[in-house]
């Protein structure tokens, strides 16, 4: 791994707990993220682990709440946080405390946290995602923008020219994810299919949601995948610096994902896409040593 100019990072005994806290989080809730600290540098891990948990929780908050406004009151507690105008001391709570640390520590930009809470509330409701660009602008400002955060904890440096790596990789693995989660989506009733693209294989919102036209969806899946393969190419094609490797490593599953929706499209929409752990760790471990 190559050195960075970031200044080294000293954590007290109570920043150390919190770490660990986080690294058990991600582990039950986001095992993808979880093996991709395990790849950073040990300096870096607990910036990265803050991060990523901050991400998690965020996601979350669907599945936590009854009702949108106390999601949205959720997020708007995270963005007070953030930009310093919090109710109350953080203490309690160790991914605020360690994100916050993370944010002073390597300058993350306050505004990108903003905006990513700003595009989270589409989750909280079941608004149909107009089109394709509001989808690629939804992936921008989460997963894109979690990619860009954490190539500046790496190395800050490299990361001020990996702005178009980060923005293909963001829309690659969110798309990607979409397939993934297309049940539990389906399910609540959210349709994260752009319209336009729906339109364009001929199925509407209801049907989408219904499911049960089974060509319909196989043709959806294979626009989805389409989205996400365009995007992967394109980030496959940009130069990769060796000091923000591990950022990128989740993205790494992206290929095999798609690979098993095409195989599967009739029982994406039903089932969504498994990857056992061993699989991924395997990915992760080649990705890493690949040149």
């Amino acid at each position: 791994m190559a050195e960075t100019d970031n200044k080294a990072v000293t954590f007290s005994a109570a920043e150390t707990g919190h770490y660990q806290h986080c690294l058990q989080f991600l582990r039950q809730s986001d095992f993808d993220r979880y093996l991709a600290v395990l790849y950073a540098p040990e300096d870096k891990r607990p910036a990265l682990a803050a991060l990523y948990a901050f991400n998690a929780e965020v996601a979350r908050i669907r599945d936590v709440v009854h009702d949108a406004l106390p999601g949205e009151v959720r997020l708007q507690w995270w963005r007070d946080l953030i930009n310093g105008t919090e109710h109350g001391a953080v203490t309690g709570n160790p991914v605020a405390a360690l994100l916050l640390k993370a944010i002073g520590d390597y300058q993350l930009p306050r505004s990108v946290f903003d905006a990513y809470c700003e595009a989270r509330i589409f989750d909280l409701y079941n608004d149909p995602m107009p089109s394709r660009n509001d989808l690629e602008g939804y992936c921008g400002e989460t997963a894109c923008a979690i990619l860009q955060m954490a190539a500046m904890i790496l190395d800050a440096d490299a990361a001020k020219s990996s702005a178009e790596l980060s923005g293909h990789a963001g829309v690659a693995q969110a798309v990607s994810g979409l397939l993934r989660l297309m049940p539990l989506h389906r399910r609540r009733g959210q349709v994260y299919v752009p319209e336009d693209m729906l339109q364009a294989v001929g199925v509407t919102t209801e049907q989408f949601i219904k499911g049960d036209d089974k060509a319909a969806m196989q043709r959806v899946v294979a626009v989805v995948t389409a989205l996400a393969r365009e995007h992967y190419a394109a980030f496959e094609k940009q130069p990769m610096p060796a000091s923000l490797k591990a950022a990128y490593l989740p993205v790494r599953l992206v290929p095999l994902v798609l690979k098993r929706a095409e195989r599967k499209a009739d029982l994406v929409a039903e089932q969504g896409i498994d990857l056992s752990q061993l699989r991924r760790q395997w990915i992760y471990l080649k990705s890493s040593l690949k040149s």
